[in-house]
Formats: structure tokens, sequence, C-alpha cells
């Protein structure tokens, strides 16, 4: 990443307010960029959002990505030069209770996003969000590539490969030099870990929620295999391919996988167990029985393709981002400065 690249540059990020997002405002205002922020509302309680204090860097608009008039109104008030869009039904087993809302937010909302980018013409660069369940998933030891084929079994899986065929196709029918409009990519990333997630349904936060409390992890499937990050190895990530996108265009306008070494791709009881360890004070998981909803079972990236044409590469490997959850929450349990510490360990990344 390029700091003085993002130095008074106008940014409109949806789901700012989400654990990622919330994140990537941190870092962008740090840099000196002025962040737009449009979400629904803060997903939980508490929020990484809240506790760091991202809304007094950033302009918080609160809308709905469903609501096209909302989002176009948003974007027109902001006149952004890029675009990072974030905002999504993010949570695998939510997908199943509500699908019909998951893919009103993650395929319409894209829709949306990207209709009113066609009506933006400050807009340079757009990097739409997705994930690395959009693909078939056909349970393999290989990492997939950029180029393999989208699905998915549960409603949110589909819904992000739907995510990934919208963006393409109104990619090549509305945007890029061909069309005069902006530069249009996709990323997906792995796993994400970090301070200050607190959705409910995830390893790492439910792990911390109950370690503080005393109990026991309970864990679905301890031999899912996923491509742990830490939050910040994508992040920087979309920011690097922001900005390829914002000075050279459509030359980088695909999509693009962000996820660690293949060494990280770690199973489930791999992860509980080093958290476990590193939390210490009888921090303990349990298999519980019972039939749970489907939920792939090995899951891995390949990034050759970030690392060759972009130049990117992760930084931290599993246990160094473990580490750094462990930090963090420790931190905000003894009552630190949370933007602060945050801030510090972005520096400590990017050093």
């Amino acid at each position: 990443m390029n700091s003085d690249f993002w130095r008074g540059k106008k940014v409109f990020l949806t789901g700012h307010t989400g654990f990622k997002g919330a994140w990537l405002s941190l870092w962008l205002s740090e840099s000196g960029a002025e962040v737009t922020g449009y979400s629904i509302d803060v997903p939980t309680t508490p929020s990484f959002f809240e506790v760091a204090g991202i809304a007094g860097r950033v302009r918080d608009i609160r809308g709905d990505i469903r609501d096209p008039g909302g989002i176009g109104a948003a974007m027109n008030l902001a006149a952004p030069e890029i675009v990072i869009h974030m905002a999504a039904q993010s949570l695998v087993r939510e997908s199943y209770v509500s699908p019909v809302a998951t893919y009103a937010t993650n395929v319409m909302g894209t829709v949306h996003l990207l209709e009113a980018v066609r009506q933006t013409l400050s807009i340079r660069a757009v990097v739409v969000v997705t994930s690395d369940k959009c693909y078939e998933n056909r349970e393999r030891s290989r990492g997939y590539r950029e180029s393999e084929r989208m699905g998915g079994r549960d409603p949110y899986s589909s819904s992000k490969g739907c995510q990934e065929i919208v963006t393409s196709a109104l990619r090549a029918s509305f945007f890029g030099p061909a069309n005069g409009g902006a530069a249009v990519a996709s990323a997906r990333a792995g796993n994400v870990i970090g301070g200050g997630d607190w959705a409910v349904d995830r390893l790492v936060p439910d792990a911390m929620r109950v370690f503080s409390q005393g109990k026991p992890l309970e864990i679905r499937n301890p031999g899912a295999i996923r491509p742990w990050q830490h939050v910040l190895e994508p992040l920087s990530g979309y920011l690097l391919l922001a900005e390829r996108l914002y000075s050279e265009g459509g030359r980088w306008a695909e999509g693009w996988n962000f996820g660690p070494l293949d060494e990280d791709a770690r199973s489930v009881e791999y992860v509980v167990e080093n958290l476990t360890r590193r939390w210490g004070d009888g921090a303990r998981w349990i298999a519980p029985p019972g039939k749970h909803p489907h939920e792939a079972g090995l899951l891995k990236l390949d990034c050759t393709k970030a690392r060759t044409e972009l130049g990117w590469q992760p930084k931290w490997r599993l246990e160094r981002a473990l580490d750094a959850v462990i930090a963090w929450h420790r931190a905000f349990s003894g009552g630190a400065d949370m933007q602060s510490f945050s801030l510090q360990q972005i520096e400590d990344y990017t050093r």
C-alpha cells in the first residue's frame, strides 16, 4: 500500500460499520483519505466500529444497500473517486434462516451499487468484495483459481457466486475503457480473523466470547479446513488493487484472490487448539452431537495471480495472526484505548 496515494482521495465504502469495513475505515482515514461510509447499522454490540471510534473519522451515512434510491443519493453526495463495496450478509448459517434477505443484499445490493456508480462520473475505480466461498466447491486439496467456476450449495455461497457473475456481466456491459466508465474489479478473501469481531457463529469471535466467560467453545466440524488470515491481509490487497485500478484502469479490472499461504489453510481444530493454548485460564472446546447445516469441508485459495501480477503477498503467518487477535481482546478487556491499539497493529503490519 502506498500511503501517499491515499492522501486526499475521496473513498466511498459500503459496509463501513462491519468488522472488515471498520478496520478499513480506520486504515484509510489514518492514511489521509476522505471516507464516506454507507451501512445499514452497526451489526453487533459491542462492535469494532464503536469501540475504535470510527464514526469520528469518517462521514457516517446509514442506509440499506437494498434501497437503490438511498445508495444513489449517498454516492451523489460523496462524489467519490474510489468505491469499495463490502456491505453484505456474510454468515452461512444466517443464509439458511433468511435466504431471501441474503440474496437481496448480496446480489441485488451489488446491482444497485454498480448502477449508482454508473451515474457518478467522478468514480475511477471500484473494488467489489465477495468471498472465497464464491467458487463451486469440489472438496479438493488444490486451491481455487480466479478463472474457475462460480457456485455454492448453501444460500450464502451461491449468493457470492451470483455476485461475481453480476459484477463480471455489468463490467463487460457498462464499464471500462470501451464504455468510458470506471475500472471495476472483484476481490475474494479467505476466512478473516482479527480483534474486534463479535459476529455470532464465527469461530474466533465465538471463542473470544465464551473464553472470557469461562465456558467451553462448541465446535461443529473440527476437521473442516479453511484459508485463515488476519483481517489486515485482504484489506491490504483491496487497497493495492484499488490503487492499480485508479492509476492504470482496465488492466486490473478482473477477479482477484487474496488468501494466506497454503501452509495456513488449517483445520478448525488446529486453530481452536492454538487459541485455547494462547488464551490459557482453562479455555477448552467440545464437539457437541447433532446434525448441522451443510458447510464446505475443504476450501483453499490459489493466490498466485495476486503474487505474480499485483506483487501482493501475505505478511503474517497464522500464528502471528492468532497472537494479534488475543492481544487485541486482552487489551480491550483491560480498558485500553482501542483506536490507538488498533492503529498500532496496523503500523506493525505495514512495517
